[in-house]
C-alpha cells in the first residue's frame, strides 16, 4: 500500500506545464452566473495567470464556501472543494498544511469572507497561512436574493435593510491588514490587466495573499461601483498605488496626494504651488503606510485607492509547522502512536 501512495505522489504531470493554456483550466460545464456579473472577469483573469505559473495542472487546489462567488471551483478544471457556509479559509488551511506543494486558492465572498467567516479570516489572516484569497466584494448578499451585507453602505436600501442599513461598512482591506496579512491588494472586475497582475503577485508571495475584487452584481445591486471603476469616472475618482510611484491622479493626471503629518490630502501639480517630488511615494514594505492608504477608502475628499497596499516578507504558518515538525521528530518516541494518542493523562480499567 506504502509503495501505491509513493507512486501516486510521484506520478508525473498530466500535461506539461509549458503547454498549459488558459483553455485547459475551463470545465465542459456552463458558467452559471448572470450575464453581466463581474465573476466572469475574475474567472477568466485567474484561468489566465494560472496557466502560465509552471505549475502542474493537478498542483491546484480551489476552495469556496458558499454564495455566488463560491461556485468557483466547478468552473475551474482542477482539484478543489464547496464547503460549508464561512468555512473555505479553516478548510483550506488544512488542505495547505498537508500538502504544502499545492498551489491553495480560495473564492470567496463579502458575506460568506466577512459576516460568518470573518472570525476565520482574521484568524488565517494572523497566520500568516500560505493561501491565495479572492474576495468578491460586490456590498450585497447576491445569491440569497439581495440582503444587506457587511460591505453595505450606511443608507444603502436592500430587502433585509428597507428602512437603510444602519451599520458602518467593513474596509475589507484595513481588516485584513490589522489582521496580519502579509499582501494586500484591491482590483476591480473591469480592470482585467491590473487583475492579472494582482493575482500573479498573489500567486507568486510566500504568505497569506489577500486580493479584494470589486465585482458588479447587475441584479442586486448593479452599479455599486460604477463611480470607481467606469473610465469615464475613476480618473477622477480613484488613485492607483505603485510601489516606488508618487500617488498622482486626475483625468489629466494633474492632482496628487500629499502628506500633511499623518493625514493625506489632496493637492493640485498643475498650478506650480506643488510637483511630482512633493507628492506620497509607494512603499509596499511600509505597514504603516498600508493603512493609511487602505483609510481612505470611504473618504468623501480623497480619491480611493488601488492596487498593492502591502507585501511583506514574514515566516509563513507552514514555515512553522514545518520546524515544529522537524523538531518533533527527533525527540525520543516521536513515531509512538500509542503514546501520542494516550496522552500523560489515562488509566486502565
Amino acid at each position: 500500500m506504502q509503495t501505491l501512495i509513493d507512486n501516486i505522489i510521484q506520478m508525473p504531470s498530466i500535461i506539461d506545464v509549458k503547454d498549459l493554456t488558459p483553455k485547459d483550466f475551463k470545465p465542459d460545464m456552463d458558467v452559471r452566473w448572470c450575464a453581466g456579473c463581474g465573476g466572469f472577469s475574475i474567472l477568466s483573469q485567474t484561468q489566465r495567470i494560472i496557466s502560465d505559473l509552471n505549475i502542474p495542472k493537478e498542483n491546484f487546489c480551489f476552495i469556496s464556501g458558499i454564495g455566488c462567488s463560491s461556485r468557483f471551483p466547478y468552473y475551474v478544471d482542477t482539484y478543489g472543494m464547496h464547503t460549508m457556509h464561512g468555512r473555505a479559509l479553516p478548510i483550506a488551511t488544512g488542505v495547505k498544511v498537508a500538502r504544502p506543494d499545492l498551489s491553495v486558492w480560495v473564492a470567496t465572498g463579502d458575506g460568506d469572507g466577512l459576516s460568518i467567516g470573518g472570525n476565520h479570516f482574521i484568524h488565517a489572516c494572523r497566520r500568516n497561512v500560505d493561501l491565495n484569497v479572492m474576495l468578491f466584494n460586490n456590498a450585497i448578499y447576491s445569491l440569497t436574493k439581495g440582503q444587506y451585507s457587511p460591505t453595505s453602505l450606511v443608507g444603502q436600501v436592500t430587502k433585509s435593510s428597507p428602512l437603510g442599513a444602519l451599520d458602518d461598512p467593513f474596509n475589507p482591506t484595513s481588516l485584513a491588514l490589522g489582521a496580519g496579512a502579509t499582501f494586500v491588494a484591491r482590483a476591480f472586475d473591469r480592470d482585467t490587466k491590473t487583475m492579472q497582475y494582482m493575482f500573479e503577485r498573489a500567486a507568486k508571495h510566500k504568505g497569506f495573499a489577500f486580493v479584494e475584487v470589486y465585482a458588479n452584481c447587475v441584479i442586486f445591486n448593479d452599479g455599486a461601483f460604477d463611480e470607481y471603476t467606469k473610465k469615464e469616472t475613476r480618473g477622477e475618482t480613484t488613485v492607483e498605488i505603485i510601489h516606488g510611484q508618487p500617488l498622482i491622479f486626475g483625468d489629466k493626471k494633474d492632482k496628487g496626494i500629499r502628506m500633511d503629518g499623518y493625514t493625506p490630502t489632496v493637492v493640485s501639480i498643475a498650478d506650480g504651488e506643488f510637483s511630482a517630488s512633493d507628492l506620497l511615494v509607494h512603499n509596499e514594505k511600509d505597514s504603516t503606510l498600508a493603512f493609511i492608504l487602505a483609510n481612505m477608502t470611504y473618504s468623501l475628499t480623497l480619491p480611493r485607492p488601488m492596487g498593492i497596499f502591502q507585501s511583506l516578507d514574514k515566516p509563513t504558518y507552514n514555515d512553522k509547522v514545518d520546524i515544529q515538525l522537524d523538531y518533533y521528530a527527533e525527540q525520543p518516541g516521536a513515531f509512538d502512536y500509542d503514546a501520542l494518542l494516550r496522552g500523560e493523562d489515562y488509566w486502565e480499567i
